[in-house]
């Protein structure tokens, strides 16, 4: 197998140096110098390679080998460059470098340019403008221009302000979708985020699904008053209450079921002194489910358990969904493909899971035949400068991609 697994480690290596906190993990937010670098590093690999480039207007970067027929579909393979804030080296990373591996491979190979298309989508992670994965759901067409002129980042500036000299063009949305007819299909690799096939010793695995996200902002209001004379019993802690429902939402989600997933992430109070009892608090849910069942059932329980304490306590409560994304299964026919590539490289079949985590092929899994591949995290640690993930598991997984892509 031609797959390089010292040029996918110098190509992680590399990229982890484009970083604005320089030992302190990779910090790459959509659109800034960081991230212009590490992507103009990987397009001019891919160029060395006789790829040629094209930015959709979402400012999503194509690269794909020059000689293919233009009409004829190709598969898509790809992940996402930018970075939450003093994060590791190999989140999206990895997505990037194994197909840039695979068209890299396929030419020192001798092989006829393989009908593979590496996009680097923009802003997925959702650090940068509060809100993830912006330039796949812009390219397929569930965000419009209103949306992304209203996030904005730490400068002030919004998605389409900072990405206009990268590609993005509003008046150009409509005529650059993305097109089913010019795709076989997306694979996305990508390391699991979580501690399970570490402990498993397993390598890579195949991803059947990816779970499904809830996003509510919850805002409590009681009264504020006087921490020494106030009775236990005349009080409206609108903070007492919240902690009662954190607890709450921690105990909901194992009721759910084994991979479902509820965490509160950020809380604010107020007034926030000492000696006074707060009288306003919100903070915020992410709820995660394999299927969407799930999700349905999951929303009425959690705003029935929340308004029972609430009401408890003599506070009051507003419960607002800010976001819903659908879980996305993979699809059977291209696993069935992954599966039988994995087994001509590794001659025994994958452990298979489900992703918690959202990535870009959730957005395309509904429109496009989709899969992933999994890379075990060591410890399950990720978002985190101690991230790691084995470079002979990259380059396993890289070589499945390859399998899968250039296989009959």
């Amino acid at each position: 197998m031609p797959v390089s697994a010292a040029r996918l480690q110098q190509d992680i290596e590399t990229i982890a140096r484009f970083t604005a906190s320089p030992g302190n993990g990779s910090d790459r937010p959509t659109f800034s110098a960081e991230w212009a670098a590490a992507t103009a590093y990987v397009v001019a690999e891919a160029k060395a390679c006789g790829c040629v480039e094209r930015v959709d207007a979402a400012g999503n970067v194509h690269l794909r080998p020059a000689g293919l027929v233009v009409d004829r579909p190709v598969w898509m393979s790809g992940s996402h460059l930018d970075s939450v804030p003093h994060g590791g080296d190999f989140d999206g990373v990895l997505g990037c470098v194994a197909p840039l591996e695979v068209l890299r491979a396929a030419k020192e190979d001798g092989r006829p340019a393989p009908l593979l298309e590496l996009v680097l989508f923009a802003e997925e992670e959702g650090t940068t403008f509060g809100l993830g994965m912006l330039g796949s759901r812009t390219w397929v067409g569930t965000l419009d221009a209103a949306r992304l002129a209203a996030v904005r980042n730490k400068q002030g500036q919004s998605y389409l302000e900072a990405g206009a000299r990268y590609g993005v063009v509003a008046e150009r949305f409509d005529n650059d979708r993305y097109n089913p007819a010019e795709y076989l299909g997306m694979i996305e690799l990508h390391i699991e985020q979580g501690p399970g096939m570490w402990k498993r010793n397993e390598p890579v695995a195949l991803v059947t699904a990816i779970a499904g996200r809830r996003q509510y902002a919850v805002e409590l209001r009681g009264t504020a008053n006087h921490a020494g004379s106030t009775h236990m019993t005349d009080r409206r802690d609108a903070l007492a209450c919240a902690a009662e429902m954190i607890t709450i939402v921690e105990a909901f989600a194992p009721r759910m079921g084994p991979q479902v997933v509820a965490t509160v992430g950020r809380i604010e109070c107020k007034p926030n002194a000492v000696n006074v009892i707060a009288d306003n608090v919100s903070f915020t849910i992410d709820f995660r489910a394999p299927a969407d069942e799930y999700l349905r059932c999951g929303d009425g329980e959690l705003r029935k358990v929340l308004n029972a304490a609430a009401e408890r306590r003599g506070i009051e409560v507003s419960i607002t969904q800010n976001e819903a994304l659908p879980a996305a299964a993979m699809n059977p026919t291209l696993l069935a493909r992954l599966r039988s590539a994995a087994e001509r490289v590794v001659l025994s079949p994958l452990p298979e899971t489900v992703s918690g985590a959202l990535h870009d092929a959730a957005i395309l899994a509904p429109l496009l035949p989709t899969a992933m591949l999994f890379v075990a995290s060591r410890d399950g640690i990720s978002h985190n400068p101690a991230e790691f993930s084995r470079n002979e598991d990259i380059a396993l997984a890289t070589s499945i991609l390859y399998e899968a892509v250039l296989g009959d």
